[in-house]
């Protein structure tokens, strides 16, 4: 992915464009969505009653905004639908740096930050389509084999809405980068990729043998 994108209409404010290590930002929208089609947790800070937490959380994108959910009676959504800002963040660990100092040691890494104002979902429609879209982010194919929410459900669950109008990412690729007169040390050094897999599906015990794995399950082996 390149480095420091700088499209015609960036996605970044300046409370999200990237200070430390500038050459590592990327604005372009299309790359930071990637990014979070990518990932399957989020963390969600926010303050409530003087005390700031990060919650993970699952989430999805649609379009141009994040949604994530919750319980109904958690404390975050009871703050953040209450108009509360947040900071949304998700990483991809890609790979480990081990240089020839400990100093420079780093990690091959993509994050995503998207600050703003949270909104509750409350057209029966949208929520809906979030919670669709978490199923679907999961697995493909995953909503329509299995059962749909029942009203009891939807009352019980919260989503949430953080449109994607202030959010940057910062990646960081490439080898090893080690002080000059480090390269001639007796010291391994190199990359330790990093990825997500999925191991072979495991049926529940209590699902009928007569079934069988959705090919959708048999296939996802992650990124």
């Amino acid at each position: 992915m390149p480095e420091n994108v700088m499209p015609e209409n960036p996605a970044a404010s300046d409370r999200t464009r990237v200070v430390r290590e500038p050459q590592r930002a990327v604005y372009h929208r299309e790359a930071i969505y990637r990014i979070l089609d990518e990932g399957f947790v989020c963390h969600v800070g926010f303050t409530a009653h003087q005390q700031t937490f990060v919650i993970p959380t699952m989430y999805a994108r649609v379009a141009d905004a994040i949604y994530f959910h919750g319980s109904a009676a958690s404390r975050m959504l009871r703050g953040v639908g209450a108009g509360l800002n947040v900071c949304v963040t998700v990483t991809l660990a890609d790979g480990l740096v081990l240089a020839r100092s400990v100093f420079n040691h780093s990690m091959n890494y993509r994050s995503v930050v998207a600050l703003g104002n949270a909104s509750i979902v409350d057209e029966p429609d949208e929520k809906l389509e979030a919670l669709r879209a978490f199923t679907e982010k999961i697995l493909p194919g995953r909503w329509n084999d299995a059962r749909q929410p029942n009203e009891k459900e939807l009352k019980a669950t919260s989503i949430l809405r953080l449109a994607l109008t202030e959010v940057s990412a910062k990646v960081r690729v490439g080898g090893v980068e080690d002080d000059a007169e480090d390269y001639a040390l007796p010291v391994w050094a190199g990359i330790v990729p990093l990825r997500m897999v999925a191991d072979a599906p495991v049926r529940d015990e209590r699902c009928d043998a007569r079934l069988p794995t959705p090919a959708y399950a048999k296939i996802f082996r992650g990124f």
